[in-house]
């Protein structure tokens, strides 16, 4: 099956022996190596370790119903905690190299959609019933038939737009994209040019991952983001770069190493308390969205990235699947608990997976390094996305590939893998993407008298993104804010 090629080695995995470590994460099955295990977790680290400062921006910035908010602090605390617990269970339970922490787009909803009319507990009480819910779906093998139902050529254009959009949040997220409220809706830099100090350590931190990983120097990825660091902290410190220039992340030199963590959010839910404050079909609305948002956005995610990694079947099927998705509605129910907003697997994870991450062994790295910010939290804010972004790029290059893979002769398979691939990233998310082709894989079926070939687990599927899609004349139709 696909996988990241070539992927940068420096040894060959172990010829025999079974130590605790082949034992429990089948290094040699999967033709890795624990140096390589561990490279590619850094890496993973790194790519999505904004996460930590950006979530409590999201959730911080806004209030519920009562106008209270949230402390940064303790959201700081919290997000770096959840991650760190979750992407370690995600290693040890699923052994595969997917990281958790908080969702974005889901902490949006919870932020923007929940709080303003219930409070903040009753608000991650949802999230925690919201994990409950996709943990009952994979208990109960409905979450795993769902993706076996999905068509091979569809899971292989939903690794190809996870690789659009991956590579459009690297090229967003460090500016070298921008967006206008005027036309062009996207263009290069400030005003078509590339004219600032950030845009340059991403272009030049982006040409040397290139260049190292065309040459297949081990480590590649990871030596390119500490070398685009470097870069950027000098820059920062020597040249003029306005506020804010750098993103969310500015590459100051921290004038402390530690800070003690705040874990005074952990356990403040109310589970049913949201129904009663806003309206039982206000909460079930925003409940609807949470459990779409978070089945569909890690399912894409998980089969893209498995398929990346070489872990995907010949019929398309995940090993230890049920593990997996187990553990991911845990993780966002858990995040619930930790008023962190639900976590999910991170579509970032394909940059340790690119660095050559193919087991759970990686998210020990991952974790390890999410529970050290816990204390590290400064320095954990210097590695701005412009030296982390070019990861996503180079990555999302790599998971293209998997286009020739779709028969694009076949029209019942063209359209909808077409309409997987672009609006991933033109509607920028995951779930919209996956949605608009299994509407249209079903309904192509349908016109061409072919409804046998659909299987029944998708129809259900194409009914709740029709009722998806239509949210806001169904929310006006029941009077629902």
């Amino acid at each position: 099956m696909s996988k990241i090629n070539p992927v940068p080695t420096d040894e060959s995995p172990p010829a025999g022996g079974r130590g605790p470590l082949e034992r429990l994460f089948d290094l040699t099955g999967r033709g890795t190596t624990v140096a390589r295990e561990l490279r590619g977790g850094v890496t993973t680290f790194f790519a999505m370790a904004y996460i930590i400062l950006l979530n409590p921006i999201i959730l911080g910035g806004a209030k519920d119903v009562t106008g209270a908010t949230l402390s940064i602090p303790q959201l700081t605390t919290m997000t770096a905690l959840s991650a760190a617990i979750t992407t370690v269970i995600m290693g040890l339970v699923g052994n595969a190299p997917l990281a958790l922490a908080a969702g974005l787009g889901i902490n949006a909803v919870v932020a923007f959609q929940a709080a303003p009319v219930m409070t903040w507990p009753q608000a991650m009480g949802l999230v925690v019933i919201e994990g409950a819910v996709i943990v009952l779906l994979a208990l109960t093998g409905v979450r795993e038939r769902i993706m076996n139902a999905i068509p091979l050529a569809l899971k292989h254009a939903i690794a190809v737009g996870i690789g659009a959009f991956i590579a459009l949040v690297g090229l967003y997220d460090s500016g070298f994209v921008t967006s206008s409220a005027t036309s062009p809706p996207l263009s290069l830099g400030t005003g078509g040019h590339l004219e600032t100090w950030p845009t340059l350590v991403f272009a030049l931190t982006l040409l040397l991952m290139i260049v190292l990983y065309v040459r297949r120097v081990p480590g590649a990825i990871l030596i390119s983001i500490i070398a685009g660091t470097i870069g950027a902290v000098v820059i920062q410190e020597n040249a003029s770069v306005k506020k804010g220039g750098w993103g969310v992340v500015t590459p100051n030199m921290p004038e402390k190493l530690f800070a003690a963590p705040d874990f005074g959010l952990f356990g403040q839910i109310d589970l049913f308390g949201g129904f009663a404050r806003a309206g039982v079909i206000t909460a079930l609305v925003v409940l609807f969205t949470l459990v779409l948002s978070g089945f569909f956005d890690a399912m894409g995610t998980i089969l893209g990235i498995s398929d990346e990694a070489g872990l995907v079947g010949e019929k398309g099927e995940v090993p230890r699947l049920g593990r997996i998705l187990s553990v991911d509605g845990l993780s966002a129910a858990f995040g619930g608990v930790t008023s962190s907003s639900a976590n999910t697997v991170f579509v970032e994870s394909a940059a340790g997976v690119g660095e050559g991450a193919r087991t759970g062994l990686a998210n020990i790295a991952t974790g390890a390094l999410f529970a050290v910010t816990l204390f590290l939290t400064p320095l954990a804010a210097t590695v701005p996305s412009q030296a982390a972004a070019p990861a996503l790029v180079v990555v999302g290059a790599l998971m293209m590939t998997q286009v020739a893979k779709v028969n694009w002769d076949d029209l019942e398979i063209t359209i909808p893998a077409f309409l997987t691939i672009v609006l991933m990233p033109f509607a920028f998310s995951i779930t919209i993407g996956i949605g608009a082709g299994m509407v249209s894989y079903a309904l192509i079926k349908l016109a061409r008298g072919k409804v046998r070939e659909v299987s029944i687990w998708l129809w259900p599927v194409v009914v709740l993104f029709l009722i998806f899609f239509a949210i806001h004349p169904i929310e006006q139709w029941l009077d629902v804010r």
